[in-house]
């Protein structure tokens, strides 16, 4: 299929395909990078409470200029928080000066206390039923909700209950990570994907993979292009490269169609090169039932 440049939500609501992802992206670096991406064709920004720079991404989006309206917001509730979404909420629409969210992301289905600890005492569903509280109460605030880092497995439980169906599940996706459970059982409820660390993770080998050079060499882009145009070359996909460089934020926007043979010579990297950039370990709660976290 030829790459998309937007995609549609359950929620009727457009998303631009490709968005400018801000983990790991400083203050004092986030708010020029989130100026200079707006001021240059962008106008999808990815953020969450848990990366600490919502303020300072909503330096950046006054400065550009671009009127809220034109902007696809998204952040995300962070685990310490999952006692008080409410509260949470409104931190995020001070911070980022904002009337309302897009998109609102349970970041992990992983509660845990302030001093990173797990919080076993509390139940991400209750969690997840508050979000929906808040976006039927609030849909001018609150355009949509959405979850990340969601296994089939937590899904199953989630929906049994939902009242609202998640409009977005954002998710670890690359080659060398392609998650095609998580995938399908998305696409088939009518959920979107959103890539995370599409590259693999920073200096990525993937960069230096001999199939991923070979298809951009063809195409005379950068191999980060390839990675990148790999999920906006799939139905209900979007995906979130991210950088600080000038440079780098343009030539991450370069899409190119791929064909099918070489979406499918890309998927084949995960057969003999599998690996996750961000193992769900860390919160405590073991593989978040992904059957390659056991």
């Amino acid at each position: 299929m030829p790459a998309t440049t937007s995609v549609t939500l359950n929620t009727g609501a457009v998303m631009p395909t490709v968005g400018l992802g801000t983990w790991k992206s400083q203050p004092g670096q986030v708010e020029y990078a989130v100026e200079f991406a707006l001021k240059n064709g962008y106008t999808h920004i990815d953020t969450a409470a848990g990366y600490q720079n919502e303020t300072e991404v909503g330096q950046g989006i006054k400065a550009s200029g671009l009127s809220r309206e034109k902007i696809f917001l998204t952040t995300k509730l962070d685990n310490p928080d999952q006692r008080h979404p409410e509260k949470a909420l409104e931190a995020s629409l001070k911070k980022l000066d904002t009337p309302y969210l897009d998109l609102w992301l349970m970041h992990w289905p992983a509660p845990m206390t302030r001093d990173g600890k797990p919080d076993m005492g509390h139940d991400w569903l209750d969690t997840w039923k508050t979000m929906e509280d808040l976006h039927l109460a609030h849909p001018e605030k609150l355009k949509a909700i959405g979850v990340s880092n969601f296994s089939v497995k937590y899904f199953e439980r989630l929906l049994k209950d939902a009242r609202v169906v998640p409009a977005v599940n954002q998710i670890e996706l690359h080659p060398s990570c392609p998650q095609d459970d998580v995938v399908e059982y998305c696409q088939n409820k009518g959920i979107v994907l959103t890539a995370y660390s599409p590259l693999g993770s920073d200096n990525s080998p993937l960069l230096k993979n001999e199939t991923v050079t070979k298809i951009a060499a063809k195409y005379d882009v950068q191999p980060a292009n390839v990675l990148i145009s790999l999920h906006a070359n799939k139905p209900m996909h979007t995906v979130l490269p991210k950088s600080v460089t000038n440079e780098r934020i343009l030539n991450n926007a370069k899409i190119i169609d791929l064909t099918p043979e070489e979406i499918g010579e890309l998927h084949d990297i995960d057969k003999t090169h599998h690996f996750r950039a961000c193992h769900p370990s860390w919160t405590g709660f073991g593989g978040l039932g992904f059957p390659d976290c056991k």
